[in-house]
């Protein structure tokens, strides 16, 4: 099953995106997580309103690595990809 472009989620050239932003927990990770199970290969950026820090042993488990990139003010801005 492909993930589908939508008002949270969507492809762009550098890959998908998906925006959780003012979203309470743990909608963001169960939001991310599902994305992730739908794309197999390329990279993921997460915009986040913070830290998710209980995301990061879910991506270790799954193969996805993190780091944090430049984003918007008042953002964090993930990109994963699978090791």
């Amino acid at each position: 099953m492909a993930a589908e472009n939508s008002e949270f989620q969507w492809q762009a050239e550098d890959g998908w995106h998906i925006d959780v932003r003012g979203l309470g927990p743990p909608r963001p990770m169960l939001r991310i997580l599902a994305l992730l199970q739908t794309v197999a290969t390329g990279e993921v950026t997460v915009h986040h309103d913070r830290e998710p820090i209980y995301l990061y042993p879910e991506l270790a488990e799954l193969g996805w690595s993190h780091e944090i990139i430049p984003g918007d003010d008042g953002e964090v801005r993930l990109r994963l990809w699978p090791y």
